[in-house]
């Protein structure tokens, strides 16, 4: 990469010629690096386990697949990214990987150092075992027989857990919860999911393959080169938020102009610690299992980035942002960002817009778009106007498992952790009234107004009203005690937003 002219001294509108001319893989290199992996991708399907056996079991190989930037197109020129995902008969789960992929990969290396010399290549593997962990993966180094440059090759081994699975589907929702179930390590089991991960990049417009090859190159040159011992977030992590970038920058159009996409990735990079993006194409909320786990995860630490074939792997979790963050401030300073006019800039949130279902007793449900880290006063005001609220404005959310909770007007729903689909309840109350949450015995809860000074009969009375059981059939408990008919809720001590329970006789 040395030899390839400066990114930050190429003016914005010269970015096409030097991508063209400097980081497109030439047609030697590419013919080079195809056959490197065809000869080591035969060597895995036809002679490595032949007539052999791994723990006393056949081995055989079910199908070979390229991943990394070779096999979603977006590789560079002298440089090669190319992961060989080896699927295997003896994986038939995701734990029996786990058990056994070190003694596979073990095998295979004793194998290649066998059978090196029929592969008509120089060989080394350069990264095997990290301290006393059981490797995951084999990092090979080809030497090029035209040049001095090496094709770095990783063989990586995978349960085949979507079998013949159709692009044009989704997964059965069971794949995600046996992944959710077996989880150990986020993104562990990605391989099994490499045909997404492929699809997801590869079918995309042939210019935004352009901008992430320009990216990528701008993260290799300027961050990975000079943060080498450091935990970095990975290309494909990069690669995930350009994307997303294009998708909101500029609804998904086939041509743009590549500095503006540029100063867009940038100026997110910049701003990571609100990052929080998700995909629902191969899985998503319908199954209880993988909604609950996504919620979760979109309730931790940002920059959040889910990988959109496989939910468990968060790829902004636990490196060193800060230091990207701080390159990309000053490339947005450099030549190649600034001959995009302001007012062409694409309008990219930090998270895409969270559709919010609004509930009021008495009135027809309805929904509204929420940027998520807009102030909850902005949603209030839009909920007024539409259901003509004159009295105090109460919103609460609750969540599965969870307890029923107020929303603040001067905080965001990011503040709570909802960046996806969630129901609103609205309360109108006076200004004698507090509000007062009914759980019953499924764990939903419902807010209700009353007087502080209005007995348990009076708020029986009022669930009856709101469509529950009869007054008759409800028993109401506070912290443990049975609530009397004859009481008045301030002598009870309950309070604004406090819980009760209802059990139904």
């Amino acid at each position: 990469m040395d030899r390839i002219p400066d990114l930050y001294a190429t003016p914005g509108d010269r970015l096409d010629a030097f991508l063209k001319h400097s980081l497109q893989p030439q047609r030697d290199w590419k013919e080079e690096v195809e056959d490197a992996k065809q000869r080591v991708e035969k060597f895995l399907r036809n002679q490595c386990f032949r007539d052999h056996l791994v723990l006393d079991r056949e081995v055989r190989v079910l199908k070979v697949m390229r991943g990394g930037s070779s096999g979603k197109g977006t590789m560079l020129n002298q440089t090669s990214d190319v992961d060989i995902i080896v699927f295997l008969s003896c994986f038939s789960s995701f734990q029996d990987q786990a058990i056994l992929r070190g003694c596979v990969i073990d095998f295979i290396k004793d194998r290649l150092d066998c059978c090196s010399e029929s592969l008509a290549y120089n060989i080394t593997v350069v990264h095997y075992r990290q301290g006393s962990r059981e490797p995951r993966s084999l990092t090979l180094q080809v030497q090029s027989r035209k040049s001095s440059d090496v094709i770095r090759m990783d063989v990586v081994l995978a349960f085949d857990a979507l079998g013949n699975f159709c692009l044009d589907s989704k997964p059965a929702p069971e794949i995600y919860e046996d992944l959710i179930n077996s989880f150990r390590h986020p993104g562990e089991f990605s391989p099994s999911f490499t045909v997404l991960q492929r699809d997801f990049v590869r079918t995309r417009p042939v210019k935004l393959k352009n901008l992430l090859q320009l990216v990528k190159y701008w993260y290799l040159k300027y961050v990975k080169s000079q943060h080498q011992r450091v935990a970095l977030p990975s290309k494909y992590a990069l690669e995930l938020l350009t994307i997303y970038a294009w998708e909101a920058g500029t609804d998904q159009k086939e041509n743009f102009e590549l500095d503006e996409g540029l100063v867009a990735v940038m100026a997110l990079l910049r701003d990571y610690e609100d990052i929080c993006i998700y995909w629902t194409k191969y899985y998503d909320f319908q199954s209880e299992i993988v909604r609950n786990f996504i919620k979760q995860q979109l309730k931790k630490r940002r920059p959040i980035i889910l990988d959109p074939s496989d939910p468990t792997n968060n790829l902004g979790k636990g490196r060193r942002w800060d230091l990207v963050a701080q390159e990309a401030a000053y490339c947005l300073r450099q030549a190649c960002c600034l001959t995009v006019d302001p007012s062409e800039r694409w309008h990219v949130q930090k998270a895409r817009n969270v559709q919010v279902t609004v509930k009021q007793t008495g009135k027809e449900d309805w929904t509204l778009s929420v940027d998520p880290y807009s102030p909850i006063w902005k949603m209030k005001t839009e909920i007024k106007r539409r259901n003509s609220i004159m009295g105090k404005q109460r919103l609460s959310f609750q969540e599965a498992g969870g307890e029923r909770l107020l929303l603040s007007s001067q905080k965001t729903l990011a503040h709570y952790g909802i960046f996806s689909k969630v129901n609103i309840r609205v309360l109108e109350t006076s200004s004698t009234e507090i509000q007062v949450f009914v759980k019953d015995s499924s764990g939903q809860s419902r807010p209700y107004a009353i007087n502080p000074d209005d007995t348990i009969l009076d708020l029986k009375e009022i669930i009856e009203e709101a469509g529950g059981p009869p007054v008759e059939d409800q028993i109401l408990k506070f912290e443990g005690r049975r609530l009397r008919d004859h009481k008045c809720l301030e002598d009870l001590e309950i309070e604004d937003c406090d819980t009760i329970t209802l059990i139904r006789r």
